[in-house]
């Protein structure tokens, strides 16, 4: 829906909803370097080299998120008027908070790693390299919500984030807190951080628009026309009218159909793994910025972490391989083929199937299964091999689903009350009455909720390939 800027100075214009008015502060926070760097920032890592289209960035899809956040406050009519929201002087509970959903919204990805998940699943698995003081700021894990956090908090000076909210009287803790799901209001943790969020109403629309691929298209219309609150003990909780059961099942079943064939396409999921190991290599060798370097840069306005993105992977990437600096011949090889496109081998074999699991018994046995082929693949090519050979493992780091089952929730939740927990979506009745989505007889998501599609993919190099092939080893 194309939304008019209602008189406002200040609008972006975006290319699902048209005109998005922004306020004072969001503008200033939007043209701060921390969120211009995500500009720089592909949305899909790696996608692009199948999708072409796929050139979208975090930064645009930030603003769509605060845009959808602001639609779904004004649907559950838990905000405040337009004037009041873009008063810097509206200090209510009420409008606060309005307007911290909205920041958090606007600042949920601003710590986000260059090509997003693939690099920041090397900076989890490497951790701390052991050079950096064990200060308060050392401690955190290698995550892109963290770094985010303390960006968010770190950053008490001209241009910077924590400067900009205090200057407004924002709460720099309470928007952190609403980003990580963790805030003292259940309705705002919900709306940030669960099953039905701002967050994946955007995502889902915009790479569908911009992959050229259909899934992840939902009835987005009606799902907003029909968000509900309801009571949940001392706390307000959302979910959705029951005249809406079938339009979140879609949604739930887009995300899951999108997440099967755009994150996890077997075309360009490759050269994220590809990415996730050359990081790995060159932050064992110290060759890229450490994630101590990247906060102590951040808390001192060092220049060089705008500069940390996409563009900062490639160029160094090539700068490495360039001038000799690394010692492992497999990241080399591996840096040439990201560097030029080209892919690995796929090696085709009945343990590596992408299967439909029903438990998390059957995966971790069949993670089991992968490893031990694996790990004969690799003494083969020890004892057989030049030595040139490598293997690569893609073992999802998330489960596809469509959302957790009854069975599931009930034992991850430590709560009596259901309907206070975060991430399931409730349906609403015409009496204000919750119940959990999955645990309705009715509700065909309650009944595939259970099936994970799995799918792991092992990739090879030539040598490797020609070898384990020769062997009779693969297909």
């Amino acid at each position: 829906m194309n939304t008019p800027a209602k008189n406002s100075d200040r609008a972006i214009f975006d290319v699902l909803y048209g005109f998005i008015p922004i306020t004072e502060w969001e503008e200033k926070i939007i043209n701060s370097p921390f969120y211009q760097r995500l500009r720089w920032i592909r949305q899909l890592g790696f996608s692009t080299y199948i999708f072409p289209g796929a050139e979208h960035n975090r930064f645009s899809h930030a603003i769509g998120v605060m845009h959808s956040m602001g639609q779904m406050i004004n649907a559950l009519g838990i905000g405040v008027s337009y004037q009041e929201l873009h008063d810097p002087k509206s200090t209510s509970e009420k409008a606060l908070l309005h307007k911290s959903l909205r920041i958090a919204a606007l600042l949920h990805d601003v710590g986000t790693f260059p090509f997003s998940h693939a690099v920041e699943y090397a900076y989890l698995r490497h951790g701390n390299d052991g050079r950096a003081n064990r200060d308060k700021q050392k401690k955190l894990p290698n995550s892109h919500e963290h770094l985010g956090s303390f960006i968010i908090k770190n950053t008490l000076y001209e241009g910077g984030i924590t400067q900009i909210l205090s200057d407004y009287g924002l709460d720099v803790q309470l928007i952190s807190d609403i980003i990580k799901g963790e805030s003292p209001y259940l309705i705002a943790n919900q709306l940030m951080h669960s099953d039905l969020d701002a967050d994946r109403m955007d995502y889902l629309m915009r790479d569908s628009h911009y992959t050229g691929i259909k899934y992840g298209q939902f009835d987005r219309e009606f799902v907003l026309s029909n968000l509900v609150t309801y009571e949940a003990g001392h706390q307000i909780g959302y979910g959705v009218k029951e005249s809406a059961t079938t339009a979140v099942e879609d949604f739930l079943i887009s995300r899951y159909s999108w997440y099967s064939q755009v994150i996890r396409n077997p075309g360009s999921a490759k050269f994220d793994v590809m990415a996730t190991a050359i990081t790995e290599s060159f932050l064992d060798q110290n060759l890229f910025y450490q994630f101590h370097d990247l906060l102590e840069m951040v808390e001192k306005k060092d220049e060089r972490f705008f500069g940390w993105n996409d563009i900062y992977f490639m160029s160094r990437s090539q700068q490495i391989r360039l001038e000799k600096l690394s010692r492992d011949e497999q990241a080399n090889e591996l840096t040439e083929m990201l560097i030029y496109r080209i892919p690995p081998k796929t090696l085709k074999h009945e343990d590596f199937e992408p299967q439909i699991l029903r438990s998390e018994t059957e995966k971790t046995k069949l993670v089991h299964k992968i490893e031990k082929t694996v790990e004969n693949f690799k003494k083969v090519l020890e004892k057989k091999g030049d030595g040139s050979e490598w293997i690569l493992v893609d073992i999802p780091e998330k489960d596809v689903i469509f959302t957790k089952g009854y069975d599931e929730v009930i034992r991850n939740e430590k709560k009596q009350n259901l309907y206070q927990t975060r991430d399931p979506i409730k349906i609403v009745s015409k009496e204000g009455n919750p119940s959990l989505l999955v645990e309705r007889s009715n509700s065909i998501i309650s009944h595939i909720s259970q099936f994970v599609n799995f799918i792991p993919a092992v990739y090879a190099n030539d040598s490797a390939h020609a070898l384990l092939k020769k062997e009779g080893l693969i297909q």
